[in-house]
């Protein structure tokens, strides 16, 4: 994997960059914090739910959802979670 713009590969930076970019914790939680696995498993249905809404069956959804299947959301959920902090 090649890293891109201080994420661990471009599929991170790139679903970052267009899904999460501007969006808080308090996006997805209004209370607590969540665990960061199950914050993590939340980003990925999000992105996924995102996919799902906007196209129909195709080879575009297909490779689309293979394109999430790169992305470390575990990554993600970590610097919302940062961000969260400070």
């Amino acid at each position: 994997m090649k890293s891109c713009n201080g994420w661990s590969n471009y599929e991170t930076w790139r679903v970052n960059l267009e899904i999460f970019d501007g969006m808080t914790l308090k996006d997805f939680c209004d209370d607590e914090e969540p665990t960061v696995h199950a914050f993590e498993d939340a980003l990925r249905y999000y992105a996924e739910e995102i996919i799902f809404a906007t196209s129909s069956m195709s080879l575009a959804r297909d490779y689309a959802l293979a394109f999430l299947s790169d992305v470390n959301w575990l990554e993600i959920a970590n610097r919302l979670l940062e961000e969260a902090k400070s």
